[in-house]
């Protein structure tokens, strides 16, 4: 999760890495499942120019606006597809894409929807409690998940995607204060459920907003779905980059590489293999890549960020 107290324009994350590792030539086909701002995208197709195409995927309506003005000098180049990125593989034959040389995903939330209150992100300023990625999109609002789940689901919710210790007592508290309907109302009542002694270096709402956003969105859901048709999508020696910013979000990114990087996944007791598996993937990246000490002064967001890189073979 980007760290909520960055009130700054959105500044595109390891950039120079991501056009490093994924290393589009001219005329690579390129797919940005989550295209934002058109930061990395921009990038991406001038590596690949003159010719390099690129399909950009955004379920926000207001980071396609951005998108399809910072890619304008691009041209019949740029195809942007306003949906999740787990419907890859359908938007890509919509595209006329029948396999990608990079394809590129950075997860988790943006500054540009941190600062603005509207969008019910942040705790930092006041605004409805909404953390849709996609506000016209079917399924629940932050309001709906806090004012309606129940006091153990509301903490397994916590303790699962927040990973907060104190998920239980968290729960209690917002179950005993509803309705709650902004983000500061909710704020307070996390902060006054965490004692002085118990709270950490990062404000004491921050793992449950998290929680919220991630429920909501339904984003490792939807990480685990498109994982598997990007790696399909991708021609032989194309290249998977995948920005995660919390642990949850890299854990599945690294077991799909390295269940991918092996030929054989059956139990290592098993003396014969017969699951018949062969690997898909080659890792460019052994460790993730983080970002340098200059980035991090310029831009604090790219402080969690990490980039996983795997090559299809």
């Amino acid at each position: 999760m980007a760290d909520e107290s960055t009130r700054q324009a959105h500044i595109s994350v390891l950039l120079a890495p991501v056009v490093a590792l994924l290393a589009p030539q001219s005329g690579a086909v390129i797919i940005d499942g989550t295209v934002g701002a058109g930061g990395h995208a921009a990038a991406l197709l001038e590596a690949a120019g003159p010719d390099g195409r690129l399909l950009g995927i955004d379920q926000d309506m207001s980071a396609l606006a951005l998108a399809r003005a910072r890619l304008a000098p691009f041209g019949a180049r740029v195809y942007l597809a306003h949906a999740c990125f787990d419907r890859m593989a359908e938007l890509a034959a919509e595209a006329g894409i029948e396999a990608a040389d990079a394809i590129l995903l950075d997860l988790g939330v943006s500054s540009m929807h941190l600062d603005d209150p509207a969008r019910g992100f942040s705790f930092l300023r006041d605004g409805p409690l909404d953390m849709r990625m996609n506000p016209d999109g079917v399924g629940p609002s932050a309001e709906e998940i806090v004012n309606t789940w129940s006091e153990s689901e509301l903490a397994d919710l916590i303790f699962r995607y927040g990973e907060d210790r104190l998920a239980r007592s968290i729960a209690r508290r917002i179950v005993q204060a509803r309705p709650l309907a902004s983000t500061l109302a909710l704020a307070q009542v996390i902060e006054a459920a965490v004692p002085m002694r118990l709270r950490e270096k990062i404000h004491p709402a921050t793992r449950t907003f998290q929680a919220l956003r991630i429920a909501v969105n339904d984003e490792l859901g939807a990480l685990e779905r498109v994982l598997p048709q990007a790696i399909g999508l991708l021609k032989p020696g194309g290249r998977l980059g995948v920005i995660s910013f919390h642990s949850l979000e890299d854990r599945i990114v690294k077991q799909v590489f390295r269940d991918e990087s092996t030929d054989c996944l059956c139990p290592p007791e098993q003396p014969v293999c017969t699951c018949g598996h062969r690997a898909s993937l080659r890792l460019i990246t052994r460790k993730p890549v983080t970002a340098e000490a200059a980035e991090v002064a310029l831009n604090p967001r790219s402080r969690s960020a990490k980039l996983r890189v795997a090559e299809k073979v």
